[in-house]
Parts: structure tokens; sequence; C-alpha cells
């Protein structure tokens, strides 16, 4: 009830103010002692969870908050008690960049969807591992993964230094890589999927990491067509990568959108619409190649989502459209419907 009642409320301000507006509000909350001690309770699992080991980490659990809801790593503190088993930060980029012009968030409610053009609006590398070295300061056993891209102006060759000054500024603060060429939302970014292109990033990235040897993910669209996949496959297996997030966002309008005032917005469409598209994708990822490590993300609106992705072949899973319909509990919800 509590949740319906915010809901109401921050459904009536810009979506882009009301994620701001929550987290300032959950961090105020939690800076008064008895709130604070209510609402911590109320994210207390009612089963217990099993960790679980994989490649080198220890998880508490397999359900993670997806990249974009903390690009710079602002709410850790308050994330850290919602119950996620893992949190990934960014999209960040070498320099800070403002991203898209606003209007560039968009919420169809009645197909529990959201449409966003951000464009990798943060606040740069340097203020994300400032932050960061402040929070594991604290010893957290918090597993955060980097999820790293290039700024919009860069090009050519400065766009492999991009995702290089990212990770090796960041590799001594998270606990894992993500390399996201995926995003609809920069401009030639999904160009980087190609197989030759992706190939010279890959093994630069992983030439950085010989010396650190950080567990790295490449994050995939959903719109790829199978060649395209079996190219992605066969250079994320060449250059040694962990495994695969599938997926991103999807460029794509399905037919039984309900929010038809929205469906001319460009940008990336997430939430319950993605949800077969990005299962899809996944299944094949896991038919393909069983021994890459699958995280899965993209439509996981219900506990039963959670379910199906796990059933499609993903180790561990992220939300994020999904909480904002169904609120910061929804994460308490799955984990006792998968313990």
């Amino acid at each position: 009830m509590l949740w319906r009642l915010l809901k109401f409320f921050l459904f009536k301000m810009d979506p882009e103010k009301a994620h701001y507006f929550s987290m300032d509000l959950f961090s105020f909350v939690l800076r008064i002692p008895i709130l604070s001690s209510v609402v911590k309770r109320s994210f207390r699992q009612q089963k217990r969870q099993e960790s679980v080991s994989l490649f080198g980490l220890q998880f508490n659990n397999r359900v993670g908050l997806a990249a974009g809801f903390d690009k710079d790593g602002k709410w850790l503190d308050i994330l850290q008690f919602m119950g996620f088993g893992f949190i990934e930060v960014g999209t960040v980029t070498p320099l800070p960049q403002s991203g898209n012009n606003k209007p560039r968030l968009f919420r169809l409610k009645k197909d529990e969807a959201i449409i966003n053009r951000m464009g990798f609006n943060n606040e740069g590398v340097d203020a994300l591992v400032s932050r960061l070295k402040k929070f594991r300061s604290k010893k957290s056993d918090l597993i955060i993964g980097g999820n790293i891209g290039k700024n919009k102006s860069s090009e050519g060759e400065q766009v492999i230094n991009d995702y290089k000054i990212c990770f090796t500024k960041l590799v001594h603060y998270v606990d894992y890589f993500v390399i996201n060429v995926s995003s609809p939302n920069t401009p030639n970014l999904r160009a980087l999927q190609d197989k030759e292109p992706l190939h010279n990033l890959l093994s630069a990235i992983q030439f950085e990491n010989n010396k650190y040897n950080k567990p790295l993910f490449l994050k995939i669209a959903p719109d790829l067509s199978e060649s395209a996949l079996n190219d992605i496959i066969e250079v994320v297996q060449l250059n040694r990568f962990t495994g695969i997030i599938a997926t991103n966002t999807t460029i794509a309008r399905p037919s039984e959108l309900r929010e038809i005032a929205y469906t001319s917005e460009l940008g990336g469409l997430s939430g319950k619409p993605l949800r077969n598209a990005s299962n899809e994708i996944l299944k094949l990822v896991k038919l393909k190649c069983p021994q890459l490590v699958l995280i899965g993300v993209g439509g996981i609106n219900s506990d039963q989502d959670a379910v199906d992705k796990f059933d499609a072949g993903a180790d561990l899973i992220q939300v994020y459209s999904g909480m904002i319909y169904q609120g910061p509990w929804f994460i308490k919800s799955i984990l006792n419907r998968i313990s």
C-alpha cells in the first residue's frame, strides 16, 4: 500500500525528476534512526537466500540491479539495503557529459514499459571512482559491476581509448566489467557490435586485463540477427570473455503497445514488451555457447518473469524497469519466489 501511494505521486512527476526525487527521499528517511530501522526491516527476506559462487565472486543472491539506475554510484548505501545480490554502476564515460536533450525518458504506463534516450549522461569516471573509493572503505561485501562506454564525441582510435581509460581507472574498485556497445542512444555505438570493430575493442580490453584477471562481460542488443549473434559469440569466446549480458533495450516497437502516443519517440524500449525478444536472445546464446556465464535482463516485471529468465539459461538476472512499476520491494518478492 505504501508503494501504491508513493507511485501515485511519483507518476504525476516528470520521470527523470521522479527518479532523483525518490532516491533523495529514501536517503532522507535512512538518516532518521527510527524510520531507517523500519525501512531496512521491510526489505529483509522471509526465506533464507543461498549464496552462489560464479566466476570467482561470491554473490549473496542471484538478483542484481541493471546499469543505468545508479550511473554515478550515488546511492550504493541505499541500494544495498534493498536486497540486491549485486549492483551495476554506469554506463560511465571518461569525461562528464550531459546526455541527450530533454525530455528523454517516457513512461508507457499501460504497457509497463519505458522509452529512454538518455545518451550516457554521467559525471565522468573520476567522479565515480571517488564515490566507489568512499563506499569501499566501509568494507561492504556488495558485488559491484562497472558498465563502461565511450563519450559521444569520440571517434576513430579514441573510441577504444575511452573504454581503456574507464577500465584502468575503475579496475581496483569494481568486481567485474561490462562493455556496453548496445545502447541505441549514442551515435554509431551499435556499430561496435560488428565483428571486426568488436574484436578490436574486446582484444584491447582483455590485453589491459591480463594483469588483473577481472571478469569481463559484453552487453548485447535484443535486435540482432542470428548471424550477427553468431559473430558476437565467436568474438566473445576468442577474447576469453567471461560471459554476455542479454539484453539491452530495443529499438523495435511491438505492435501490441497500447501507449500509441509514445511509439514515435526515439530511444530504447524496456519493460514488459521487451521480455520475449530478450528471452529469445538469451536462449540462443545458451544453446550456442553453454559455457558462457549469462546475465539475463529485460522484461522482468513479475516473479514469474524472473523464473522464466533462469529457465531461459540465465545464471544471474538484473532488474530495472520492473522495479519502477512494481516498487523497490519487488526484489524481495523475486527472492522469496526463487529461494
